[in-house]
C-alpha cells in the first residue's frame, strides 16, 4: 500500500484551484505591494485601504481569506479578525460600491446554434476522415450540452472522470464528482443527466467517450494534431478560451462575454423562465442555499427530463442556420511566430525554480525551437507548425496545458500567455 506524507493529506484536503489563488494573493500582499508577514492587523488595513479603488470587495475579501489561511498555517495570530480591518473593509463596502459583474447567461437559443454547428463539423470531418478534428467537435459538443443542461461550472467539467460515467437505458446517465467547489466535505457528488430528443448530452457524451476510446481517467482531454488523445485534463484556465473560440466559429455576438459561469448561469434562467421553482432548481443544480440559487436567476423527477422534454416539445426549431463550416484544412504546415511570457513562483520555500524552467524549456518550448529574448527567461520566441488557425489554437492551448502541468507538479504558480502580434491573438 502506497504511504504519504501528511503534508499530502493536508495538501489534498484543499481544492487545487484555492491553493492556486491563495498563493497568489499572499504574493501580491508581500512582494507586488511590500508588506512584511507574519503582519499586523494595522499594515491588512493599510494594504485594504491601498487597494479600495482597483480591486473588488471580493477580491478584497479573497485576499484577507489567504493572509488569514497563512497565519493560521504557520502559527501565527490572525490579524484579518481584528476590529480595526473589518471596520476598513465596511467602509470601503460604503465608500465604493459596485454592482457585481456576472457572466452573461449561454441562452439555449446560441446552444442550439453552437450545438448544431459542431454536429456538421463532425460530418465533415468524418467525411474526409480528419480524426483529429472530429474529436475536437466531439469532445466540445459534449462539454457544450453536458455542461448547459447540468449547469456544471468549468472546474466540474474538468474534474470528471470518464469511468465515473455510468448510462441508464432510456433515461440518462450518472455522473460522479468526487470533487468540487461546493463540497465541503469531500464526500463526492452524484449528478443524474437526462437524454433528451434535441441537443442531448447524453448522446453527446457518449459518442466523444466511444471515439475517444475512454475507460478510465479524465473525461475531458487535449487532443494532438495527430488525433491522439492526451492524458491529462483539459487545464481550468483554458476551457473558456476553447469555448468562445467555438462561439466565434459558430457566428454569435459577442463571445467575450461569456465566462466559466455562463453555462450555468444560462440554464438557471431557462430553467426558471419555464416553470422550475427556486428550490427545484437548487436540488437539480445542487445549490445548498437561496441566495446562491438567486445570484443565477434574473422536486422534479430524477434526471429532471419530464421537465425539460415539454419546454423541448414547445420549442420551434431555431430560425438561424448553423454558421457554415470552414474549408478543410490545408495539409501544408506554416510556422507561426509566438512570443510567450513565463513567470513562476514557488507557492512555499525549498521548490526550484531553475529545475521546473529547464524541464519547460526542454520538454515544452524545444519542439517549438523556443529561444528566450531577455536574461531573466521569462519571454521566449517560439516557431510554432501550423496547419490552419483551428490547429494554431489547439497546440496553443495544449502547450499552455502542458505548461501548467509541469508548473504544478513542481508545485510552483505560474503565469503564462502565448501572443500572436502579426493577427494579434492571445492564449492564457
Amino acid at each position: 500500500m502506497t504511504s504519504h506524507s501528511l503534508d499530502t493529506y493536508l495538501e489534498a484536503a484543499q481544492r487545487e484551484n484555492t491553493q492556486r489563488s491563495y498563493a497568489s494573493a499572499v504574493r501580491h500582499f508581500e512582494v507586488s505591494w511590500g508588506g512584511l508577514l507574519p503582519a499586523t492587523a494595522d499594515t491588512v488595513a493599510q494594504y485594504l485601504a491601498a487597494h479600495a479603488t482597483t480591486l473588488s470587495i471580493n477580491t478584497l475579501r479573497q485576499r484577507l481569506a489567504a493572509l488569514s489561511q497563512w497565519h493560521q498555517t504557520h502559527g501565527f495570530a490572525d490579524p484579518t479578525t481584528a476590529a480595526r480591518v473589518k471596520q476598513a473593509l465596511k467602509g470601503i463596502q460604503a465608500l465604493h460600491p459596485a454592482r457585481e459583474k456576472r457572466a452573461a447567461p449561454l441562452q439555449l437559443t446560441a446552444v442550439a446554434r453552437v450545438s448544431d454547428w459542431l454536429d456538421a463539423a463532425v460530418a465533415a470531418a468524418d467525411q474526409r476522415g480528419d480524426r483529429a478534428a472530429a474529436l475536437r467537435a466531439r469532445r466540445d459538443r459534449a462539454m457544450l450540452l453536458l455542461g448547459f443542461w447540468r449547469g456544471f461550472r468549468v472546474d466540474e467539467l474538468v474534474g470528471l472522470h470518464s469511468e465515473h460515467v455510468t448510462a441508464v437505458p432510456g433515461h440518462g446517465m450518472t455522473c460522479f464528482l468526487g470533487r468540487s467547489k461546493t463540497d465541503r466535505q469531500l464526500v463526492g457528488t452524484t449528478y443524474r443527466v437526462p437524454a433528451l430528443s434535441r441537443w442531448c448530452p447524453v448522446a453527446a457524451t457518449l459518442d466523444w467517450i466511444a471515439m475517444a476510446g475512454l475507460t478510465e481517467g479524465p473525461l475531458f482531454r487535449g487532443v494532438t494534431r495527430t488525433g491522439g488523445i492526451r492524458s491529462g485534463a483539459l487545464h481550468p484556465n483554458s476551457v473558456v478560451p476553447l469555448l468562445r473560440r467555438l462561439f466565434v466559429r459558430a457566428g454569435l455576438a459577442s463571445p467575450e462575454s461569456y465566462s466559466g459561469h455562463s453555462l450555468r448561469r444560462g440554464f438557471a434562467g431557462w430553467a426558471s423562465a419555464n416553470g422550475w421553482d427556486v428550490r427545484a432548481l437548487m436540488e437539480y443544480v445542487g445549490w445548498k442555499d437561496m441566495h446562491s440559487a438567486m445570484r443565477y436567476i434574473d422536486a422534479p423527477d430524477a434526471f429532471g427530463q419530464q421537465r425539460i422534454e415539454t419546454a423541448l416539445a414547445s420549442m420551434s426549431a431555431p430560425g438561424s442556420p448553423p454558421a457554415s463550416l470552414p474549408p478543410p484544412a490545408s495539409q501544408s504546415a506554416a510556422a507561426v511566430t509566438l512570443m510567450l511570457t513565463l513567470r513562476l513562483t514557488p507557492r512555499r520555500a525549498g521548490r526550484s525554480v531553475a529545475k521546473a524552467r529547464k524541464t519547460i524549456e526542454t520538454l515544452c518550448l524545444s519542439p517549438h525551437r523556443g529561444v528566450a529574448v531577455n536574461p531573466e527567461r521569462t519571454r521566449y520566441r517560439l516557431q510554432v507548425e501550423a496547419t490552419d488557425d483551428l490547429d494554431l489554437d489547439e497546440v496553443a492551448s495544449a502547450l499552455i496545458e502542458d505548461l501548467y502541468r509541469i508548473a504544478d507538479n513542481h508545485d510552483l504558480h505560474l503565469d503564462a500567455s502565448l501572443h500572436d502580434e502579426a493577427a494579434e491573438r492571445h492564449w492564457n
